[in-house]
């Protein structure tokens, strides 16, 4: 039994199963953790660890403890790099969560104040790319993509360099394209010329996959990295040039699945409202969840499952959340956003362990809120990392104890990741692998 090369920690449990992804389909073995493991002494047999977390929201003060809980574990496995991964559209507000949580942790590794990293969220394959430090989400800055309305994290500035300085209290700076673009050397150079003025983190552009990877070189032996997930594609090679990784590995085989199907979708991003909207537009059965409802103290929860129960045989069936901004907004403004999403999240989560009884095997989960609540609601402790569906979102496999230890197939999308048909593109796969 080996120990892990990499470990992981990731901000919210979407983002943590997109990491987990890259790395597979780079061919390492990557088990995901739900939280911070209670047991300090077990050795985990995998190339990759990602600890995911439920921080991206919370307080920023909260989010440093769990990332530094999730530091002092991972080093007990003895991991030789450490990557913090947050979402491709940097979802954060001027007080955090991405600053206060890579200040905390290049502090732990490298002394107060010391230290040097990246911040890249770049993911040219889901139309997330930098240059000359402004992110964009395909053809539009962020601050003009539909990231503007977040309920929770409202990006106005597609100014990384700027986003990220109001977080820090290191100095930021920038490694623009055409430097990437002469490769892992001119990368170094860089980074060795922006310690040389003071600066601490860097962002650094990238517009295709062939910029991850010569980013992903430039990265050997760096103690910490912070990105989304495109830039794990160009790690793995680090470790196989240094005869520590195998090439020949079958990284992403899952048990044959079975049982009953179910989405539940918690997400208002503009991707997952196309999504929904297909599913139900191709005759899918659907049922929709009413804040305002829950709020007031109808059993909503239990309508959707009374609803469900007699669909369940005859196909996929999907239980939302989703909403345009619009309507978002209205309910915020009623109930605020906070409690908005608690008596969204509860219903869902509750849901979710109701399905799982009635013998959902197959569970799509729309949004990292709710799939952060409903993976803790079921009581999920690890997942073995499958195939991708669309880039950024695997198939998973893991035991609750809802089902007394049954494999439950998961796929845990991010609110903006996905083609429209994701859902039943989804259950075509695993139908596939039976």
């Amino acid at each position: 039994m080996g120990r892990a090369l990499l470990g992981c920690i990731a901000d919210d449990f979407t983002g943590a199963t997109d990491l987990a992804n890259n790395l597979v389909r780079s061919g390492m073995r990557t088990v995901q953790t739900i939280g911070v493991p209670g047991d300090e002494a077990a050795t985990v047999d995998a190339d990759a660890i990602v600890v995911a977390l439920k921080s991206r929201t919370i307080p920023a003060a909260d989010a440093v403890q769990q990332s530094l809980a999730a530091l002092r574990w991972l080093q007990g496995q003895g991991v030789q790099q450490v990557y913090f991964k947050y979402c491709s559209t940097f979802d954060s507000t001027p007080d955090g969560n991405i600053g206060p949580v890579t200040d905390a942790l290049l502090d732990a590794l490298h002394g107060p104040g010391q230290g040097f990293t990246i911040a890249c969220p770049a993911f040219p394959e889901n139309q997330r790319t930098v240059f000359k430090g402004h992110l964009f989400v395909g053809d539009q800055l962020l601050s003009e993509s539909g990231m503007r309305n977040h309920p929770l994290t409202p990006m106005t500035d597609a100014n990384l360099v700027r986003v990220m300085q109001a977080q820090t209290r290191r100095r930021v700076g920038l490694v623009a394209q055409h430097v990437v673009a002469r490769g892992a050397g001119a990368i170094r150079a860089r980074f060795d010329e922006l310690q040389g003025e003071g600066v601490s983190v860097a962002v650094v552009d990238a517009v295709g996959n062939d910029d991850l990877l010569r980013i992903g070189e430039a990265l050997a032996g760096m103690p910490l990295v912070t990105a989304g997930s495109g830039i794990a594609i160009g790690l793995p090679q680090n470790w196989r040039n240094a005869g520590q990784l195998k090439d020949d590995v079958a990284a992403d085989v899952l048990p044959s699945a079975s049982g009953s199907r179910a989405v539940i979708s918690g997400s208002c991003s503009l991707a997952t409202n196309a999504q929904v909207a297909q599913f139900k537009a191709t005759g899918g059965a659907a049922f929709a969840i009413d804040p305002l409802e829950l709020a007031a103290g109808a059993d909503v929860a239990g309508a959707a499952l009374e609803w469900a129960g007699p669909r369940l045989a005859q196909g996929p069936v999907l239980v939302y959340a989703t909403a345009e901004p619009e309507a978002v907004k209205s309910v915020q403004a009623q109930l605020g956003a906070a409690r908005a999403g608690e008596v969204v999240e509860q219903a869902l989560s509750s849901i979710a362990i109701g399905l799982v009884r009635a013998g959902v095997r197959q569970l799509v989960v729309a949004g990292g809120e709710t799939s952060g609540a409903v993976v803790q609601a079921l009581g999920v402790q690890r997942m073995a990392i499958g195939p991708q569906i669309d880039p950024g979102v695997p198939w998973t496999a893991v035991q609750s104890p809802v089902c007394a230890g049954e494999t439950v197939h998961m796929a845990l999308k991010s609110g903006n990741f996905g083609a429209p048909d994701f859902f039943r593109k989804a259950f075509a796969m695993l139908g596939q692998q039976r």
